[in-house]
């Protein structure tokens, strides 16, 4: 039993830790400046159960990187109070900007009008993808709201290490080289699978090569909403030697029309790990797009300071 000045006989005692001073002191997370855009996710595809569960997810880890974060959720397509499309979750933002000033200035405040963008839309995107970048940014237009777009989330050698683990829990590739067990379904060959076009090729080409160099292994890239393209790398492939080949979804998965996938793992005649989903570094890329437009870098916790 405790007695009022602590715990009983024999048992140890819970003290404060001292504060850390010096170089190792670990410094206060930055937080979001007051006043800030808000963080708008531009998420393809409408907002079913799964694609809400992976983007929330990624908009939680955001805000955990960030304290204070104002972060919101607009789809590109379907529409209703809860889930709003990216167009109307901008024209609110912009008006509860707009009451706010009025509200403060009516009570008397010193304010001053809201300047610079009411925010800063990120595109919920691995790779390069025309016509979805021209609808997201034709919603921003649309909606009448001084917004600023971002690039999309690729390439990143983060997202190297987002498929790696795809892979690895799919039992296609060795979770780390450093290690000695083997895995029987191991892949000798990658197929990365992307949409977009001969554009999204490219540039998932620069992440293949990250890939690539982590698993030792040649790593293609193709275009899942290319006729032929999936089954000519996998030729190209196996052609070069590999025997036993692997998709790995170069996608966060909202992005990804309806059986296309199974298409083309019919076509490759091979295995496939899940798209990348709300792994950590999606949400962290999220948020290194908003801070790089605002010009401010988040502290990690924990990093020793000077």
């Amino acid at each position: 039993m405790s007695t009022p000045t602590g715990p009983a006989s024999g048992l140890p005692v819970r003290m404060p830790r001292p504060r850390q001073s010096g170089r190792h002191r670990r410094p206060e997370p930055v937080a979001a400046p007051e006043g800030a855009p808000a963080l708008v996710l531009a998420v393809p595809g409408t907002p079913s159960d799964a694609v809400r569960r992976l983007v929330e997810e990624t908009v939680s880890i955001a805000r955990s990187e960030l304290p204070g974060l104002d972060a919101g959720i607009g789809y590109l397509d379907g529409d209703d109070d809860e889930y709003p499309t990216l167009q109307r979750l901008l024209a609110g933002i912009v008006a509860l900007r707009t009451e706010r000033y009025e509200l403060a200035k009516a009570a008397g405040r010193e304010v001053s009008e809201p300047e610079g963008p009411a925010a800063v839309v990120v595109p919920l995107l691995a790779g390069p993808d025309s016509y979805l970048i021209t609808r997201i940014g034709e919603a921003v237009a649309e909606s009448g709201a001084d917004a600023e777009l971002t690039d999309v989330l690729g390439p990143h050698p983060l997202l190297a290490e987002g498929l790696h683990v795809r892979l690895s829990e799919a039992g296609l590739a060795r979770a780390d080289r450093a290690r000695l067990f083997t895995v029987a379904t191991a892949a000798d060959g990658i197929i990365l699978a992307t949409v977009g076009g001969e554009e999204a090729v490219q540039t998932a080409g620069i992440t293949g090569m990250l890939l690539a160099a982590r698993l030792a292994v040649p790593v293609m890239a193709a275009a899942l909403d290319q006729e032929g393209s999936v089954a000519a790398i996998a030729e190209q492939l196996r052609g070069s030697g590999s025997t036993q080949l692997a998709l790995a979804p170069y996608l966060v998965g909202p992005e990804l029309p309806e059986g296309l996938l199974e298409s083309a793992l019919k076509e490759a005649e091979c295995a496939a790990a899940e798209p990348l989903g709300a792994y950590p570094a999606i949400g962290k890329l999220v948020l290194s797009k908003y801070t790089t437009a605002l010009g401010i870098t988040p502290q990690p916790q924990g990093t020793p300071t000077h």
